[in-house]
């Protein structure tokens, strides 16, 4: 297969209907590392909204139990990458997803904002650091599918393509983005995990490499003194070359899917296996809603 042959199959498909396959194909085949790091960085710009950050902060899943939230959540979504909307394996992977959210009373404002992460920031990174930018048929079969799981997550108002989920993400965030001390103690927390996937030596450099990565209304809301210009440059520049150097390789011909990443540390069980319907948070009480499954009938995908 030419470099280019995959997306030229990607871009013969119907982003309305064959947006699952689109989808899957761009996160698996053509940027599984770049779709991995810039899922974490949707995820972690939640956290400046003050209202996310202290939810997590009082959960105490990202601060005291940050590696198993980590795995569990990448093992969730990936089942319904893998496995599809109406499989088993994705039916349960929403309906633990549900019944986590449902325990909280998470205002539907912020579940719309945090969706919208998810379709904004892989565009964005591989407009940045990719070997190739995301097409326009992809941007819309990435929103169309995220648009999916948040209906069947019962989210509201959901944007309708992708230029309206970036509309309401750079709304949402130039008027929510603030300082909060327990947001601040998930972000701290979180690029401690991150530190900890390589050699302790190494911590200080990959903490420092991950806020490099971060833009200034980011730096702001968590009161992190501005990375110096030198390594930002050196972040960004080494992050092209590997751009440069995966253009030049093969396609890959087999997926690769976020539970392969080594990352995933997991605790027992793994890697031994798992079920799907014990991973995540129970919560003893429900704080606002109770608990339940998806809200809307499974069809196509």
């Amino acid at each position: 297969m030419g470099r280019y042959d995959r997306l030229r199959h990607i871009l013969q498909l119907d982003p309305e209907e064959d947006f699952l396959e689109i989808y899957r194909l761009s996160s698996t085949y053509e940027f599984p590392w770049d779709y991995t790091r810039s899922l974490e960085l949707a995820l972690y710009r939640t956290y400046a909204v003050p209202s996310i950050g202290r939810l997590l902060a009082h959960t105490a899943e990202l601060t005291d139990r940050t590696q198993k939230r980590y795995d569990d959540t990448t093992l969730l979504l990936d089942a319904v990458v893998e496995h599809g909307f109406s499989s088993d394996e994705g039916r349960t992977a929403i309906r633990r997803i549900n019944q986590m959210h449902r325990s909280y009373d998470i205002p539907d404002d912020d579940m719309r904002y945090v969706l919208c992460t998810f379709v904004v920031m892989p565009k964005r990174w591989l407009d940045a650091y990719g070997w190739r930018p995301l097409s326009r048929l992809e941007q819309q079969a990435a929103a169309r599918y995220w648009a999916t799981l948040g209906r069947h997550m019962g989210i509201p108002r959901i944007p309708e393509g992708y230029d309206a989920f970036e509309t309401y993400l750079d709304e949402y965030e130039a008027a929510h983005f603030a300082w909060d001390p327990d947001a601040r103690r998930v972000s701290d927390s979180t690029l401690n995990l991150m530190a900890s996937w390589y050699p302790s030596l190494l911590a200080p450099a990959v903490r420092g490499a991950s806020k490099a990565l971060l833009d200034e209304s980011l730096l702001r809301a968590f009161r992190y003194d501005p990375p110096r210009p030198l390594v930002r440059k050196l972040v960004e520049g080494g992050l092209r070359a590997r751009a440069r150097a995966v253009r030049l390789m093969p396609e890959r011909r087999k997926p690769h899917y976020a539970r392969q990443n080594p990352e995933i540390k997991g605790y027992p069980g793994y890697p031994a296996g798992y079920r799907l319907e014990d991973l995540g948070t129970f919560p003893r009480r429900a704080e606002g809603g109770g608990v339940g499954g998806c809200p809307v009938p499974h069809g196509k995908a």
